[in-house]
């Protein structure tokens, strides 16, 4: 799922992507994100991926996402779209390089 919330410093409305599993969105009334933005990172890190099907997920620009996660409420998010299947693995990679787990 891709959402839209408050910029890290909560400056600017910026789309995020729901990286929460199915049980903790059940059993937590916030939702775990990672952040996406335009610009390229400076220095690509395992950690960071471009999303290759923006279009269809709602965005409007390339964008990548970066494993800086947050935790949101719910009421604070806004769906605009889903991230296709082969962004979606793309995500999870990138989640799995920024934790040890």
């Amino acid at each position: 799922m891709v959402g839209v919330l408050a910029g890290a410093v909560e400056t600017k409305v910026r789309p995020a992507v729901v990286i929460a599993s199915r049980e903790y969105l059940v059993e937590h009334p916030d939702v775990l994100v990672g952040i996406l933005t335009t610009k390229t990172p400076r220095r690509i890190t395992s950690s960071d991926c471009v999303l290759q099907d923006w279009q269809s997920a709602g965005l409007r620009a390339e964008s990548w996402f970066r494993a800086y996660v947050l935790t949101m409420h719910r009421s604070e998010l806004s769906v605009i779209g889903h991230v296709s299947e082969r962004d979606w693995n793309r995500v999870k990679e990138c989640v799995r390089a920024a934790f040890a787990i």
